[in-house]
């Protein structure tokens, strides 16, 4: 298991390595995993590439218990679900790991926490438990320890007016909000943020008509003075997160790989192009690393990406908008 100790370092590492380490791993000790492996007829070759490895249909969080034996799990995180539909479930055995992830990928792209004023409008996890993404923005707050780090669930005026005073300070400040919430304070208030991030993130949670993220952000932007509306890519199902600042272009940590695989023969997957969106999240290191998601999407040579909308007949996730 050493190789989870390096998981996150910021050296030049072997991907394909640390990812073959890492199935080897879940192989031996996942049997959700293993018995999908197996009955797919996977056979090890000599030289393993990411692309080929097996990846989980994500709804296997929604019908099977996908964690690694030898401990027992310390937490579990919960999907939030729209309608009727039933929540996934993902079984977290060290949050440590977790932590480091999340704390060390947003280090990557915006700097040390403890620089940041953290805001959440965060309404649908809030009313919750065993939320990923609130237990992420919790610990941000913890390790920026600023005075007005803070939730808000439905008072509007708080949070506008401590935007306000955030503003006139220069405090550099983050507000990570649930898509629909977002767009009912952009209807009621006008700021010229010159210090502040929006983070979009959650979706519709079918509290609005779903809308393609383009029309989400130029509504965002009106509310905020122009400022590009920054976004996060993550998911009960993962433990790590992919940001992107304003373009709709995503960046992932060193430790994560999205792949496409072919709609049409699933097993076909390629290091870039458009097709179903496959994540390798190394940080996923107790659970599946290696996960066929919903996600309809653009990669590109660098490695960046787009979320283009979602496969038909699947569940509109809260991290997701519709086509573009």
């Amino acid at each position: 298991m050493s190789f989870v100790n390096n998981l996150f370092e910021e050296s030049d590492q072997d991907f394909a390595a640390q990812a073959t380490a890492v199935f080897e791993y879940q192989y031996s000790h996942n049997k959700v995993y293993r018995s999908f492996c197996d009955a797919l007829g996977w056979k090890r070759k000599e030289a393993i590439q990411p692309e080929n490895l097996p990846f989980l249909p994500i709804s296997f969080f929604k019908s099977h218990r996908v964690v690694c034996s030898g401990t027992e799990p310390v937490l579990y995180f919960e999907s939030s679900g729209t309608g009727n539909t039933i929540q996934s479930k993902h079984f977290v055995l060290d949050p440590d790991v977790y932590e480091q992830s999340f704390l060390e990928g947003f280090r990557l792209q915006y700097g040390p926490p403890s620089q940041w004023c953290f805001l959440g409008l965060l309404p649908s996890y809030l009313e919750r438990t065993h939320s990923s993404l609130v237990y992420m923005v919790n610990h941000l707050m913890q390790q920026s320890n600023h005075p007005a780090n803070g939730f808000y669930l439905y008072d509007t005026d708080a949070l506008y007016n401590q935007l306000q005073n955030l503003e006139a300070t220069g405090q550099q400040t983050m507000l990570f909000g649930v898509t629909y919430a977002l767009l009912d304070f952009a209807e009621k208030y006008r700021l010229q943020s010159k210090h502040t991030i929006v983070m979009e993130t959650g979706g519709m949670k079918g509290r609005r008509k779903e809308m393609i993220r383009e029309e989400v952000h130029e509504q965002l932007k009106h509310a905020f003075g122009a400022i590009p509306i920054h976004s996060e890519y993550g998911m009960t199902e993962l433990l790590s997160q992919a940001y992107s600042k304003g373009d709709g272009v995503f960046q992932c940590p060193p430790w994560m790989k999205v792949l496409v695989r072919d709609e049409d023969a699933p097993l076909s997957v390629k290091q870039t192009g458009r097709g179903a969106i496959n994540i390798i999240d190394l940080a996923n290191v107790y659970s599946c690393s290696f996960i066929a998601t919903d996600d309809v999407g653009e990669v590109f040579e660098d490695g960046s990406f787009k979320v283009l909308g979602r496969l038909d007949n699947s569940d509109i996730r809260g991290c997701s908008l519709l086509a573009l």
